[in-house]
Parts: C-alpha cells; structure tokens; sequence
C-alpha cells in the first residue's frame, strides 16, 4: 500500500513539475533589461535622428539586409539617381532599401547580424524603451564631451511639454549626411554594466586607437533619409513627401508599422511579438484569400458562353411556354395533359437536353413517319372521343387531365 501511494504521488509530482517547465516555455524570453537594451543601441545612439530611425526599422528584417549587402557588394558603384532606379526593381522594405546609400552601415548590420536580429526584437517588444535608451546615452556623450555642434552635425536639447530633456542629433547640411564612427566603450565615459559589454565595429581601413570619435565622407542623401525620431512618443515616424519620392509611391501615413512580408520567415524572439505580427499576418491572408475567391469567380462569370445561359431551366421554360402546342383546340384533355406533362419533364436541366427530346419526341411525335392525312384523321377522332368522354362521368383512371 505504501508502494503504491509513494508512486502516486511521485507521479504528481511530475506531471506538476512538467506543467510548470511547460509553462515556462511558452512565456517565452524575459523582457530586455535596461542595461541590455543600452547595450544594443550604443553603436547607433549618436547617429543622426533619421538615420537612427531607419536603423531600428531596417533591424527587424534581418534576412532582406543580407540579400542589400550582398547586392551592394555587387553594384558598388550606383548612386544617386541611377541607385533609386535600380532599387525600384527590388522586393526588400523601403528601411532597408534607403541603408544602400550607407554602405559603412549596411555592411555593418550584414556583419554582426546576430545583434542586428536583437535590436530588431528589441525595438519591436519595447520600442519606447529603445528610444529611452539611446536618450539616456546620448546624454552620458554629452556629459563627457563627445557629442556638439559642428560642421557635420547639429546637437540640440529640447525639454518639450515635460521635464524631460530631448537630445536631438541633426545633420548640419539636410541633405549631406555623416556617419559618426566611435568606440562606445569610451565615448559614453566607463561603461557601467561589465556583463553587457556595448557591441561594436569598425569600417575596413579604420585604425583602431586613432581616435575614438570621428566622421566618415558625407553622403549626399536627396530623399534616402525619410524616417524620423518622435522622443515624446516614443516612437518612430516617416516623412511622407521624402518617401514617397524616394520610393515613388503615395502614402499618407506618416506613422511607421512593422511589415511581417518583410521578415521573410524569420522567427520573432518571444510569443506576445509572434501574435501580435503573425496574427495580423493570418488575418490578411483570410482577407486576401477572400478577395481572390471573389475575383475567380467572377472571372469565371465572364467566361460564361451566353448560348449556354439560354438553356439553363428558366430560360428554356420561357422559351417554351412561348412555342407550346399549337395544334387544334380540339384535342381532348387527355392529349393536353401529356403535352403539359412533357412539358414539365423538358423543363428540368440542360444537361441531359438530348435525351428529353429523345423522350418527348417518342411521346408527343408518334405520328411523325405517318403521312399528313392519318394525323389528321387521328386528330379528329381523337376530338371526337374527348367530347364523347366529356357527356358522361369520367372515370377514374390514369392519363386524363389533372
């Protein structure tokens, strides 16, 4: 007895502990921690707003920066006008497309793609507290001296409707933009989180040591550059006229929203993001799939023969009742009732057309190899009979009239 209640309750025991490991794992990864997601922006915090922008959009599609880099790689030498016209005949998000004006920064991302795929997870879980990241950064360079005014960029503060103070990096020509290239291990002061050291990377022909802020050869942009920071929010946002010139479309949505056609497969990091874009994914595949059903079977209408419509039952009764009998008055009520009873058997569907004729002809037209004056002879002894019948009870039987 003991045996047994001991196995019992070990066996409870493991289907609890089970349920738990099992609902551990479906909650999935915990939230970022500050000192995470810091680590994950101090490469790009003091890049300028725009550009910083289109960062954290372009992250959340690793899978289409490799396919850029890797066509960028092979079309170095396109620019300005002729790199817009090439970039129209490619399928990637406009995030990703606007980085080839920024070679250093799409290699960048092809290169460390593993912390690419985290900033990414990050800003689309807690993109408030992405943003507050890069804030809170751009005020420790501050605070050390490596971010000013000068004559590649504009450093301004804004407190805003709160006491929040806003640090907002700006080119200082709007269409020539240069990318800062730091050490974040330095240019933010000592680095307080030993365990989540900062990433970092260096362009080719970089020496390391040399100076630990400085500014790539400015890039003349045109429309390339069409996102933008909203600090108070929290959030990103778009410039519509930049972008639709850019991409030569016509939105009018000036807020930015994640496309999960964009992220190619990749997985998202926790279960809330894999709902919250795949649902919406799921949603517009029903939408779509109806719309396609719709637009089939409406092809399929106008693909109808008209002659065929003709035959259909309705059509064929019309037709029908227009050319019924028009024999002699004088044919009994019995003749009536089989024709009506023909009639009504013509009349079902147009499939099997040929042999309701076969049928009504060897009913109605069992005369037709006889000569003219028999049928008639018939005819009017058939008449005859009816008005016959007619004078006296009829009598119950099959065939007359109903």
């Amino acid at each position: 007895m003991n045996a047994m209640m001991h196995a019992i309750l070990c066996t409870i025991l493991l289907l609890v502990f089970g349920q738990a490991v099992a609902a551990d794992g479906e909650a999935g990864p915990a939230p970022f921690k500050q000192e995470e997601l810091e680590q994950l922006v101090a490469p790009i915090a003091l890049y300028p707003d725009s550009l910083l922008a289109q960062v954290l959009m372009a992250s959340t599609y690793p899978l289409e920066i490799v396919e850029a880099q890797r066509w960028r790689q092979a079309n170095p030498n396109l620019k300005d006008k002729a790199l817009e016209d090439a970039l129209q005949k490619q399928g990637w998000d406009a995030s990703v497309k606007s980085l080839t004006a920024f070679p250093q920064v799409l290699q960048m991302m092809n290169d460390k793609l593993d912390w690419t795929q985290k900033l990414g997870d990050a800003f689309l879980a807690q993109q408030k507290g992405v943003m507050d990241a890069a804030q809170r950064l751009r005020a420790k360079a501050q605070a050390q001296g490596n971010l000013k005014s000068g004559k590649e960029q504009t450093v301004s503060t804004d407190t805003g409707s709160g006491s929040t103070t806003v640090i907002k990096i700006e080119p200082a020509q709007p269409e020539v933009v240069y990318v800062p290239t730091y050490n974040p291990t330095v240019v933010y002061g000592p680095w307080p989180y030993p365990a989540y050291t900062p990433y970092y990377w260096y362009p080719p022909g970089y020496v390391a040591g040399a100076a630990f802020f400085s500014f790539t050869a400015g890039v003349v942009v045109g429309a390339a550059l069409w996102g933008g920071c909203n600090w108070g929010r929290g959030d990103v946002n778009i410039n519509v006229n930049r972008y639709n010139n850019f991409n030569r479309t016509n939105i009018s949505n000036n807020q930015w929203n994640h496309n999960v056609d964009h992220r190619r497969g990749v997985q998202y990091r926790d279960n809330a993001t894999q709902q919250r874009y795949r649902g919406t994914r799921q949603g517009a595949d029903s939408r779509e799939a109806f719309r396609g059903r719709a637009d089939q079977e409406r092809g399929q209408l106008g693909n109808v023969d008209k002659g065929s419509l003709r035959e259909r039952p309705g059509a064929g009764q019309d037709r029908q009742v227009g050319t019924r009998d028009t024999r002699s008055p004088s044919q009994g009520g019995s003749d009536r009732g089989s024709s009506a009873g023909a009639f009504d058997h013509r009349t079902t569907t147009a499939t099997d057309r040929g042999t309701r004729r076969d049928q009504a002809g060897q009913r109605n037209n069992s005369f037709q190899h006889m000569d003219r004056g028999s049928m008639a002879r018939q005819d009017s002894l058939r008449g005859a009979s009816s008005r016959g019948q007619m004078s006296r009870p009829i009598p119950s039987r099959g065939g007359g009239r109903r």
